[in-house]
């Protein structure tokens, strides 16, 4: 602010030092060889100092700037990921992608405009007044008045009118780069079915009406830009035409004249930048409109006011009566009650759609339950922080998604400080050290966007070395041999019985043949237990499991022809 101040100070008094030149030539012909020297070695003075402030101004208020980009961007995506996997599941990467970048942009914008432009303009209107009000006739200082309001007035209201094409230019532009970021993320599904074109016509169509938008936004611009130069000629021709009239009657100099002249290019060159500034501070407010809405949305899930952290001693998992759904007309749980007693493992294997993989994320807590408790220990998962819940618990997902970066980092993300010995005997535990060992680049393979250059088994074995790695109390593996072959999945199985030797183990499992060594296995479908038992008593029982394991020996015994065509 200070040197703001003092380069506007010295902007301010580079006309005055131009009136004594002009002023000096015009009479005093006899110290013209001095005086004027003098005056103009100031000029130059005044002006490399009003220069040399604004790079200050500019270079100090750089760390403020980025500062805050840094700052609002590291909010929103600390706030995305305590964000419900509900509105994940439901959101568009790409629009949420150009709605941070754009909102981001625009922190940076609205202190730019704010410090460098709306801030020294008023100053340099206040200084201009003051010296107007002075030194000459209050009419000079009236017609300023009159121009100024007028011009602002009209750009406000112009402004206003013309907004609505810059909302809905973002709100393309965010559609355009959700399309186009959902059509490459799904590449293969696009070449499948040869929808190239299809996927180009939709955002084609997207992109046209941005055009539209756009070209709106940009001819009624024009007509706010003429309509602004309008003003400020008319005001500035009036201004002198009063200063040529007191230089002809006497009152003011050949000086004055140029002064006043010099104060209104000052004045009102930036006013001009003013009414740009204004509509993009505008713009900018537009840009950030839908990342304020984003930290608006309000947290499904939060830890309650006296979270504690999750104590786990033995592992005891427990679901009590449990009732979700994900919509009120779409039931998934009805009163689900089991136990995973300390150090067990149990099954839940059912029909598709069951809600089998449902039970895992509510154990995680990724959405609130509509009845009933799960306990840890004894301890109601709701009363707990997130943070330690989650910190108990590993998980080898049914589809396994990887992060574009090496399979070291891959595993490692379970335990970001583990050793690289750590790292390779989990890969050895997970039978997957032959295979990276073999890769020219070995541990540090980049994996690409989602793991998509590694297989489905590939990937599922990068998941259990990464939960082997974190070695958590409680286990849970959803479909964690569904991309597997046969053979693999033996040696998975083997593995897996190793490391859940100590541990509280869920198996949310379709392929039967992987649970036949649980303590007990429970039998769900359409959201309620209706069989439980070890394999044997389930067999025995002559119910949904054994008409399951029934159907699932007999495909075993198909050879490979009659598989696919059964498929």
């Amino acid at each position: 602010m200070l040197a703001l101040v003092i380069s506007k100070v010295a902007m301010v008094g580079v006309p005055f030092i131009l009136k004594y030149v002009v002023d000096h030539l015009d009479i005093s012909a006899g110290v013209v060889l001095v005086l004027p020297l003098a005056l103009l070695l100031a000029y130059g003075a005044l002006r490399l100092t009003s220069s040399l402030f604004n790079e200050v101004r500019d270079a100090v208020f750089a760390r403020v700037r980025y500062h805050a980009m840094r700052r609002i961007s590291n909010q929103v995506l600390q706030h995305l990921h305590k964000l419900s996997l509900r509105y994940h599941l439901e959101k568009r990467t790409g629009g949420i992608s150009r709605d941070l970048e754009r909102g981001a942009g625009s922190v940076s914008s609205i202190l730019n405009y704010l410090v460098f432009n709306i801030i020294p303009t008023a100053a340099e209107f206040l200084l201009v007044a003051i010296i107007l009000l002075g030194k000459y006739e209050t009419r000079f200082s009236i017609a300023i008045f009159i121009t100024v309001t007028v011009y602002v007035f009209f750009t406000l209201w112009v402004t206003e009118w013309r907004m609505h094409f810059r909302h809905e230019m973002n709100r393309l532009d965010s559609k355009a780069s959700g399309q186009a970021v959902d059509g490459l993320l799904n590449y293969e599904t696009v070449k499948y079915f040869n929808n190239e074109e299809l996927e180009q016509t939709r955002y084609d169509k997207t992109v046209s009406a941005w055009e539209d938008a756009a070209v709106k936004s940009q001819t009624s611009m024009s007509l706010l830009n003429f309509g602004q130069g309008g003003i400020i000629a008319v005001g500035v021709t009036i201004i002198m035409i009063f200063a040529a009239q007191g230089v002809v009657s006497g009152q003011l100099t050949i000086g004055d004249l140029v002064l006043v002249n010099a104060l209104m290019l000052q004045l009102f060159m930036p006013l001009g930048f003013l009414g740009i500034v204004y509509r993009q501070l505008k713009y900018a407010l537009a840009d950030m409109d839908l990342m304020f809405k984003l930290l608006e949305r309000e947290q499904e899930i939060k830890d309650a006011p006296n979270a504690k952290p999750l104590q786990v001693s033995r592992g005891i998992v427990e679901f009590s009566h449990v009732d979700f759904a994900y919509n009120p007309d779409r039931q998934i749980l009805r009163d689900v009650s089991f136990e995973i007693p300390a150090g067990e493992k149990i099954a839940i294997v059912g029909p598709s759609g069951s809600g089998k993989s449902t039970l895992a994320r509510l154990l995680f807590r990724f959405y609130e339950i509509d009845g009933g408790v799960i306990r840890i220990d004894g301890q109601d998962i709701r009363e707990v922080t997130q943070e330690s819940l989650r910190k108990a618990i590993g998980i080898v997902p049914q589809d396994t998604v990887l992060f574009n970066d090496t399979i070291k980092y891959n595993i490692q993300y379970a335990k970001p400080e583990a050793s690289e010995a750590e790292v390779i005997q989990a890969a050895q535990m997970a039978h997957i050290h032959e295979f990276i060992s073999k890769l020219p680049q070995g541990y540090e393979t980049v994996v690409g966007e989602r793991g998509l250059k590694l297989s489905g088994g590939e990937k599922q074995r990068v998941a259990i070395a990464r939960v082997i790695l974190k070695n958590p109390k409680i286990l849970v593996f959803d479909e964690a041999t569904s991309s597997l072959d046969s053979q693999s999945e033996q040696h998975i199985l083997a593995a897996l019985h190793d490391v859940a030797q100590d541990h509280t183990t869920l198996v949310i499992a379709h392929r039967l043949s992987t649970v036949i060594d649980a303590n007990k296995i429970y039998v769900l479908e359409h959201g309620k237990i209706i069989e439980s038992g070890q394999h044997s008593q389930l067999l025995a029982h002559d119910g949904l499991y054994a008409k399951l394991w029934a159907l699932q020996q007999d495909q075993a015994k198909l050879p490979d022809s009659d598989l696919v065509q059964t498929s």
